[in-house]
């Protein structure tokens, strides 16, 4: 006999089509939602945001998490007045009792770009001899190395630091220009750059460079600078 998980939370789905989607965030909060996230449900690609902007696709899933106790067929009909739409398009789901920071860190394993540079997750350890191990989790700010130009670009940098002696990297300033979670820089440094400026426009990105600049002992090799500062000065200087 499988013992059943315990089943505390509700997840309630809806396809935004045709309504307001900040009307049913609030709507959802209002009635008691935990948690709130939003979808895309034709893979449909949308350039990034600027910070503090709120861009969604143009189909778009919202699912909303409330506690199993207080979600039943009034509550639902109740929702879905509040969204203002038929309670027919309300997709109910109960959700399992797990350790969800578990369930989401096993997805994340070491990755390996080139020859000897690997970025490898905090709740892995990697023992293989030569290689060049940057330590990174994913967070708010972009970049672990699974987006095909960042592959590219860590593969490029690879392959410098371990090319012909005029073209290595132990004498290179490296600029990191919207450095995201600051792994370029940070795998630059790693594989023997002298130095590296790391720009972008969202503050939250820079902080998580710093943080990961700290974690893997380069933070002393690092500056950062925010770009529309940095633009600015440029301009002053008459750049």
């Amino acid at each position: 006999v499988r013992a059943r998980q315990l089943v505390r939370q509700i997840a309630i789905t809806l396809a935004l089509d045709g309504l307001d989607a900040e009307a049913a965030e609030e709507a959802c909060f209002a009635a008691g939602a935990l948690a709130l996230s939003y979808t895309d449900r034709r893979d449909d690609a949308i350039l990034e945001p600027a910070p503090g902007e709120f861009r969604l696709w143009p189909a778009t899933r919202l699912q909303a998490l409330f506690p199993a106790e207080i979600v039943d067929a009034a509550f639902l009909f109740a929702l879905a007045a509040a969204i203002e739409c038929e309670a027919s398009r309300l997709e109910v789901t109960a959700v399992e009792e797990r350790t969800w920071e578990r369930e989401w860190l096993r997805d994340f394993v070491p990755l390996q770009f080139g020859r000897n540079l690997w970025i490898c997750p905090s709740h892995h350890t990697l023992d293989r001899p030569g290689a060049t191990v940057v330590h990174l989790d994913p967070g708010l700010a972009f970049g672990t190395g699974t987006h095909p130009t960042t592959r590219l670009c860590l593969e490029y940098l690879d392959a410098r630091a371990n090319a012909a002696p005029t073209a290595k990297l132990q004498d290179a300033l490296v600029v990191d220009f919207g450095c995201g979670s600051g792994v370029l820089a940070i795998a630059a440094l790693a594989l023997g750059a002298h130095a590296a400026h790391a720009y972008d426009i969202d503050p939250q990105a820079l902080t998580a460079s710093c943080d990961n600049a700290q974690r893997n002992d380069v933070a002393s090799r690092l500056e950062t600078f925010e770009t529309a500062d940095a633009l600015a000065q440029a301009n002053g200087n008459g750049a």
